[in-house]
Order: C-alpha cells, then sequence, then structure tokens
C-alpha cells in the first residue's frame, strides 16, 4: 500500500469532492481518481460511496478512516523519530519508557545524570502494550527500557530467558488509594464482612501493572467483592479517574505521594501495597560506548541510594 494512496483518501474525506481534493494533491482528477481507485483494490472493498452528493464514506470506509490516520501519525512520527536520531548522532541513547515512569523515575533518576555526563538521549514516552516494550529492546527499535518489576509480572520473561542485563534503579510502593472523604478517611475502603462490592478503577489486560493489581486482590485480599467501573492502560489515567471520586485504585506511591500529602487522596489500607522495582534493561551487545558511560554512572548511583 502506498502511503501516497492514504493521504488522497484523506484528502478526498476533507473535501467531500474528487475535482477539490485533486487540486489540493496537485494532480489531475483522472489520476487522483486511479489512486482512490487502487486504494480500494488494494483492500478489498469500497471506501466511497460515489452515488451521493456530497461524497460518504461507506460503513467500511468510516473504519478504514480512523485507521488511516493512525497509520499516517505513526509514519509522520516514524520520520520524525529517525531523522532526529540520525541528526544527534549513534551514541544518542534510545529509551523507551511508560508515561508514569518518564514522569517520576526517569526525571528524577536518569536525566540528571545524562545531563552531567553530556549524554545525549532521545526519549520516547508511550502507551505501548507491556510485551511491546520488549519486542521493542529485542529488535532494536530503543536500547534501553525503563519499566516496573513485580514476581506477578511475565512479560519481561522473554528479556530473561535471553540474558538481557538489567539494572534495578530504586523501588516503589504499589498502593490502593482513594479521594479523601469528609471525615479524612478513604472514600471508597474494603469492609470486614462487608457484602458490598467496592468500584475499582482497574487497569486494562495491556498495562503491565494489570498483573500486580489482580496479585494485591487475590493475594492479599482474598473474597473481597469489587466492581470494575473503568479500564485504562495508563496509571495517570486511573488517577484522574480517582481524583474525580469515581472510585478507588492502586497506584504507584510516586505518582500520588503528592496528593496524599495534601490530603486529597488517602491509603484505603496500607497491608495492601506491595514493592515495585523500577528497572533498566538493555542488550548486553550494545557496541554504544555512551550507554556502557551512562550505565556505569547508573549503577552507581543506585548503589549510592541503596
Amino acid at each position: 500500500m502506498d502511503i501516497i494512496w492514504l493521504k488522497d483518501f484523506e484528502a478526498l474525506v476533507a473535501c467531500k469532492n474528487f475535482s477539490r481534493a485533486a487540486e489540493e494533491r496537485n494532480v489531475s482528477q483522472p489520476a487522483f481518481s486511479r489512486r482512490i481507485r487502487a486504494l480500494e483494490n488494494e483492500i478489498g472493498v469500497r471506501l466511497i460511496n460515489r452515488e451521493t452528493l456530497p461524497l460518504t464514506l461507506t460503513p467500511a470506509g468510516e473504519v478504514f478512516l480512523s485507521q488511516s490516520r493512525i497509520m499516517l501519525r505513526t509514519y509522520e512520527e516514524t520520520i520524525e523519530r529517525c531523522q532526529t536520531i540520525d541528526a544527534a548522532g549513534e551514541n544518542v541513547i534510545r529509551f523507551a519508557a511508560s508515561q508514569s515512569l518518564y514522569m517520576t523515575h526517569y526525571k528524577a533518576l536518569i536525566a540528571p545524570l545524562a545531563s552531567e555526563g553530556g549524554v545525549d538521549t532521545d526519549l520516547n514516552s508511550t502507551s505501548w502494550a507491556a510485551d511491546q516494550f520488549v519486542s521493542a529492546l529485542q529488535q532494536g527499535y530503543c536500547d534501553v527500557i525503563l519499566t516496573y518489576w513485580h514476581p506477578s509480572m511475565d512479560f519481561l520473561g522473554p528479556l530473561e530467558v535471553a540474558n538481557f542485563e538489567y539494572l534495578t534503579l530504586s523501588t516503589d510502593r504499589y498502593v490502593p488509594v482513594s479521594r479523601t472523604s469528609p471525615d479524612g478517611g478513604a472514600e471508597f475502603a474494603f469492609k470486614l464482612g462487608s457484602k458490598d462490592a467496592v468500584p475499582l478503577l482497574s487497569y486494562g489486560a495491556v498495562s503491565a501493572l494489570r498483573s500486580v493489581q489482580e496479585f494485591a486482590l487475590t493475594q492479599l485480599l482474598p473474597g473481597q467483592k469489587v466492581f470494575v467501573v473503568n479500564q485504562n492502560a495508563l496509571a495517570n489515567s486511573v488517577k484522574a479517574m480517582i481524583q474525580e471520586g469515581f472510585g478507588m485504585g492502586w497506584l504507584p506511591l510516586s505518582l500520588c505521594r503528592e496528593e496524599i500529602a495534601s490530603g486529597r487522596f488517602a491509603i484505603v489500607d496500607e497491608r495492601l501495597g506491595t514493592d515495585l522495582e523500577i528497572r533498566l534493561y538493555r542488550d548486553p551487545r550494545s557496541t554504544k560506548q555512551t550507554l556502557d558511560v551512562l550505565w556505569k554512572q547508573l549503577k552507581r548511583s543506585a548503589m549510592k541510594a541503596a
């Protein structure tokens, strides 16, 4: 599939007219029409309803439009990132981290050392599924991943089997929190012997933190009834829902410490918390000298903190 076809399709959707879309794309109308037809032939379905004025999309066209925009955005972001990396040089260290880890541990623990040592880093703060971080490192899309680790997680298994090197930077605490009630306690809490289900703001199946939440519920709080109000891939989204009072949920303490200190959040039950390790993984076969330098700096920093 030609990327030009996707841009043609978006132009046609915006203009709702073949002539105007062809003019916008700086191509003759017959050539433009042939390219749209080629796209439909490639997909195997009609995308444009040509019997209506202005033109409309078929049901398949509506579905394809949303995916086309994702493909174009991914394509443009990839081009931009490749150009950035090429301009910065071969020794740029490419990190991949979730949004919550970027906001907490990357900025606090990694960025200062990189800046101090004059090391160039390229950070991809992303909402990837957990196993996509592993694939990205295995395939060389990034040099280092910054991730949570807990014994209940299994998505990092392939890296450990392949003897990828890891470094534990620090630990965090994964705690159940709720918005604070007027009496200063947790607005939503587990009550011994209660048959009422507690509203839970959960993590989606693609989230690395989902398995840790399930560990807490099954191992630390067996038999407690909950009903899932919402599922999110990102801890920041779970936090926002807690802030709005939709229920309780588990969060890394570093992400909600300020809210707890100010009295906006309350920990539901300290006993239901569990420790998380903050780990960096890298391929030991990497030949980047800057990565070796930064790795040693981070190792020394972690040892001092311990």
